[in-house]
């Protein structure tokens, strides 16, 4: 009850702040409100900031004020614009995850408490904060052999603040769904459990540095990519040090070029990277904005901030390889035939409907390029596809889909012409030609007979244990007149001809 009436009141305290910025009933949409919700808005926007911006802009600064927790749930809120519209989205995209910076002294007390000594031990020199955002700030360092590194530390109390909030979030998604059949399709309680498990990670710098690596050994033969190295001895749950790379940011495109940077090939590299790490290894930077890539001295893309990152199993991969790969050869009965087999689309709705639907979407984009393609229109249609056949949200594919909004975003930047199919391509067909052509069915026959040989040493023993089991049924079926005795012990039969057939086979 306790906890109720607090998550009511943390939900109250970001009503009043969204009403301040005029974001909890916008004027713009006003209208489209019932009566007594035109009025309530009419009134709390008395005295509202920013009437020069557009709603996006207002909400991403109510939220920026709110705190951490609703500065992600604004940057998660930007991958669906099927529920928040496309102008929306794009603004709360353009969060910049900027808080004011703590206390030096308390980023230092951090450091000295995770490592027990005082920081003129740890490193040589250690700066103030050059970077804070809504989870922790860094610091630039410098290591008693010289090596310069960045400091990663944790918010104070940043644990308990989102446990609180993301608490409070839940509740308010149940009540949504409670209210409407439509925002039940979208899944608002999956969608918030999604971001909390994100966030989870996110707080646990242990977790970032373990991404960190693993993602440097993924990449190891990739010679145009770095991944910075951790340094171990000095990273810790709320702390985390890792080496600091020098370079242009990727936003900087007059730095880019004055490197003599190739843009276009970028672009595509960017691309192929991500697909790289999603289709191929299953494991993915799930965070790959322009303010986390930068070009080093030597004009390779280098990957920061390690606290995102999404995994899929080889089902989720296949299937996500699958329907790329449909669109981009235009096989649409395919595409359709995937989606309904991965469960993404129910039985009872037509395949050859749902595939028609796929191919509207697809046939404008075949042979265009960035420039040409209008993607807020392609997305709503999908969108319209989405509603038209029940599709629900896949949770485990959020990060996936944000992330590939977001690749598609810096690729265009660099080069507003890329063909984003032509981009793929490469790796969407090696990618399905070793997971789904005849080498790959090959191979998983021969790791089934595999399997199977593990069986063969246990074969004898097994046997002789059915056929005493059979005994003692047949034994219990006369003396007690059972019915059906008769029926366990042929099915006994049955089942060791079979492995007896198995073995004559595998043989």
């Amino acid at each position: 009850m306790i906890a109720a009436l607090a998550d009511y009141a943390r939900l109250m305290r970001a009503g009043w702040t969204l009403t301040r910025h005029d974001a909890l009933v916008p004027r713009e949409f006003a209208h489209m409100a019932p009566g007594s919700l035109r009025l309530f808005g009419a009134v709390t926007r008395v005295g509202a900031h920013g009437a020069d911006l557009r709603p996006g802009q207002r909400l991403a600064a109510a939220f920026e004020k709110l705190g951490p927790a609703y500065v992600k749930l604004g940057q998660f809120m930007a991958t669906r614009p099927d529920i928040i519209g496309f102008e929306l989205a794009d603004d709360l995209a353009r969060l910049q995850d900027k808080m004011p910076a703590f206390a030096q002294s308390a980023a230092t007390a951090e450091i000295e408490r995770a490592f027990g000594k005082p920081v003129e031990d740890l490193f040589k020199a250690f700066s103030g904060p050059v970077a804070a955002a809504s989870i922790a700030q860094a610091h630039q360092a410098i290591l008693h052999d010289g090596r310069k590194v960045a400091v990663k530390i944790l918010r104070p109390q940043i644990e308990r603040k989102a446990a609180r909030e993301f608490r409070a979030f839940s509740r308010a998604a149940r009540m949504l769904e409670r209210l409407s059949r439509t925002v039940r399709r979208m899944e608002p309680a999956k969608f918030v459990e999604t971001l909390k498990a994100s966030a989870a990670i996110e707080l646990d710098l242990r977790m970032e540095a373990g991404a960190a690596s693993e993602l440097a050994e993924n990449l190891t033969d990739e010679a145009r990519v770095r991944v910075p190295d951790v340094i171990w001895s000095l990273s810790a749950r709320r702390v985390l040090t890792v080496e600091w790379i020098d370079g242009v940011p990727m936003a900087d495109l007059a730095g880019i070029d004055a490197k003599g940077v190739d843009r276009k090939a970028l672009a595509k590299l960017v691309i192929r990277v991500f697909l790289r790490q999603a289709l191929n290894m299953g494991f993915f930077h799930a965070d790959m904005h322009q303010g986390n890539m930068i070009i080093d001295a030597d004009g390779r893309l280098a990957l920061i901030d390690f606290g995102i990152m999404g995994r899929l199993d080889e089902t989720a991969r296949r299937t996500f390889a699958e329907i790329i790969y449909g669109f981009i050869t235009r096989d649409y009965k395919r595409t359709a035939d995937v989606h309904f087999r991965a469960g993404y689309v129910s039985d009872s709705h037509s395949r050859e409907a749902f595939a028609q639907a796929l191919r509207s979407v697809g046939e404008p984009l075949q042979g265009r390029n960035a420039a040409q393609v209008d993607m807020s229109r392609v997305l709503q249609q999908l969108f319209d596809v989405t509603a038209m056949f029940d599709m629900h949200l896949r949770p485990e594919l959020v990060l996936l889909q944000r992330t590939m909004v977001t690749v598609e975003g810096v690729a265009r930047v660099l080069d507003p012409e890329i063909d984003m199919w032509d981009a793929a391509s490469p790796v969407v067909r090696a990618y399905v030609e070793g997971a789904v052509g005849p080498a790959a069915q090959i191979e998983r026959a021969r790791d089934t007979a595999r399997r199977a040989m593990e069986i063969v040493p246990e074969l004898p023993a097994f046997v002789d244990d059915v056929g005493r089991a059979a005994r003692i049924v047949a034994a219990e079926g006369v003396r007690k007149e059972r019915p059906g005795g008769n029926g366990r012990l042929a099915w006994f039969v049955a089942a060791i001809a079979a492995l007896v057939a198995l073995l004559a086979l595998m043989r």
